[in-house]
């Protein structure tokens, strides 16, 4: 079998067992007591993981450089470096609900290289002088892995707003700051600390709730009071279904597991922009020439630092990151795609790439 066959054959079979594997994801979602459907997911992401590296490997192979000179090369390193992110991600979370989010889109990926590009898109050809350097593996890897990355963090950050209704909750254990407490639609406005004693009952004071313990028999007692204070957001909270405690585990899980990931694939990004501009700056005489690439790497750049910014210096946690997060998703793809089919730049090097 030579190269061009095997190339064929493990694209195809990269496909099949991508679309499989989701399909047993969301079985998986559907019938969560059945738990090796769990494994038997985990266990296509790893085979899928392998052929597309194998495909790459034979790429590599055969053209004599490293496989991310046109959109098929990249389209399959990007698929190879969700499928990469999502190990790690089930493996730290222990949630099936990462496949059910990463799946899908490895295996969109995968098909559009598959069955949409031309075969003589797929095919090896020589470099471009502009691209024979050793900068096109240690700039170009860099930033595909890191949208691997930050896709995967932010697929998980939808599927958080998709878990919790898009409730404004707080999230108990978060992985920013020692956490919180759950919202139920209302405001804690002062507290003092209560005694262990049960409180007595509730005495109506001026439209509050006020709850009065005695620490001691001596009168000397402490007293709590909790201000419920009603306002427009807290009713709409009250009004909505409550979340189950599954819900609630789970929402906390996916919220830890996007801020990690994307915590992976900011820095990522940045030793990717980095290395871009040396790289330009040995091609074009220039470390930054506002090419749309260039300028969407900057804007992605900046979503996810105030993304990170948020959660780290604001303490901020649950729907407003989140939604933050799901914006970068939209980011990612027009840096990553978009600015190739909006207009040419310094970056086009072919149709699409």
């Amino acid at each position: 079998m030579n190269l061009v066959v095997l190339q064929n054959w493990l694209d195809n079979t990269s496909f099949a067992i991508l679309f499989l594997t989701m399909l047993v994801y969301w079985g998986g979602a559907a019938f969560p007591n059945l738990p090796y459907l769990a494994v038997l997911g985990t266990a296509g992401m790893a085979i899928a993981n392998l052929c597309i590296a194998t495909l790459l490997g034979a790429r590599w192979i055969e053209a004599g450089y490293f496989p991310l000179s046109n959109l098929y090369e990249s389209l399959f390193f990007l698929t190879w470096g969700i499928t990469a992110v999502h190990l790690i991600a089930e493996n730290s979370s222990r949630s099936r609900l990462v496949g059910v989010a990463t799946a899908p889109v490895a295996m969109a990926i995968a098909a559009f290289a598959t069955m949409t590009l031309p075969s003589q898109m797929q095919a090896s050809e020589p470099l471009v002088p502009a691209l024979k350097s050793n900068w096109l593996m240690m700039h170009v890897s860099v930033m595909m892995l890191s949208y691997s990355a930050l896709m995967v963090g932010s697929l998980l950050a939808i599927a958080f707003l998709i878990v919790t209704r898009g409730q404004n909750i707080q999230l108990q254990g978060s992985s920013v700051g020692t956490g919180g407490y759950r919202s139920n639609g209302y405001r804690l406005h002062k507290a003092t600390e209560l005694t262990s004693q049960p409180p007595a009952p509730a005495v109506e004071n001026n439209g509050f709730a006020r709850f009065e313990t005695s620490g001691n028999g001596n009168g000397n007692g402490n007293t709590a009071v909790l201000n419920l204070v009603t306002t427009p957001e807290s009713q709409a909270v009250a009004s909505a279904e409550p979340l189950s405690p599954q819900r609630l585990s789970l929402a906390e899980t996916l919220d830890n597991i996007s801020y990690r990931i994307i915590g992976l694939g900011f820095p990522l990004l940045t030793i990717g922009i980095i290395a871009g501009g040396v790289w330009a700056n040995e091609a074009w005489g220039s470390y930054w020439s506002w090419d749309p690439k260039e300028t969407w790497a900057l804007i992605t750049w900046l979503v996810f630092a105030a993304y990170l910014h948020a959660r780290i210096t604001r303490g901020w946690q649950g729907r407003s990151p989140a939604i933050l997060a799901s914006t970068g998703l939209l980011v990612v793809w027009v840096c990553y795609l978009g600015v190739n089919l909006l207009g040419k730049g310094l970056h086009s090097y072919g149709w699409f790439f």
